[in-house]
């Protein structure tokens, strides 16, 4: 017999979702743990600044994002490009 049901996938969960989360959230406070814990070799004054790379990470993908909309302008067609 078939189940015409499906079966709800992992990502589905809400409850799964949860832990997921949950666990995201634990790695990222066990990392900052680690920013203060374990010693760095650093070859530049400013990497001793706390969470420098966190910092720097999410300043360099909003850098990204901004590239990306400018170069979006650039390359975007238009709509009808295809159909012409």
């Amino acid at each position: 017999m078939k189940n015409d049901q499906q079966q709800p996938d992992f990502f589905d969960k809400p409850e799964n979702i949860s832990k997921i989360l949950k666990v995201f959230y634990a790695i990222c406070i066990l990392l900052v743990v680690a920013d203060f814990i374990v010693h760095r070799h650093i070859y530049h004054a400013w990497e001793q600044l706390p969470a420098f790379y966190a910092i720097y990470g999410f300043v360099g993908c909003v850098v990204l994002v901004l590239i990306a909309k400018a170069m979006r302008k650039v390359l975007m067609k238009k709509e009808d490009y295809y159909d012409q």
